[in-house]
C-alpha cells in the first residue's frame, strides 16, 4: 500500500514538472499559494521522498515494481495445501 501511495505522489510530481516545463505554471504552488509556503514545501518534500523510495525499490527488485502484493493462483494453492 505504501508503494502505491509513493507511486501516486511520484506521478503528481511528474505532472507538476510537466506543467512547469510546458505551461510555466506550478500547480502545487497554485493550490497552496506560493512555493515558499510551508504546505507547498511539505508536498515537495513528500514527492521527493516518494520518488527516492520508488527508485530504490525498483533498483533492488531488478526493475520490477510491484505496487500491490498479489499472489499467483499456484502460490495460493501451495499455501493452502501446506496449511
Amino acid at each position: 500500500m505504501f508503494r502505491a501511495i509513493a507511486f501516486i505522489l511520484m506521478i503528481i510530481g511528474g505532472v507538476n514538472w510537466f506543467t512547469i516545463g510546458t505551461l510555466q505554471y506550478d500547480f502545487i504552488a497554485g493550490i497552496f499559494g506560493l512555493q515558499s509556503n510551508i504546505f507547498s514545501r511539505l508536498i515537495y518534500a513528500l514527492i521527493g521522498v516518494a520518488t527516492i523510495y520508488i527508485l530504490i525499490v525498483t533498483v533492488f527488485s531488478k526493475g520490477r515494481l510491484k505496487l500491490f502484493g498479489y499472489k499467483k493462483k499456484k502460490e495460493i494453492k501451495k499455501e493452502l495445501e501446506d496449511f
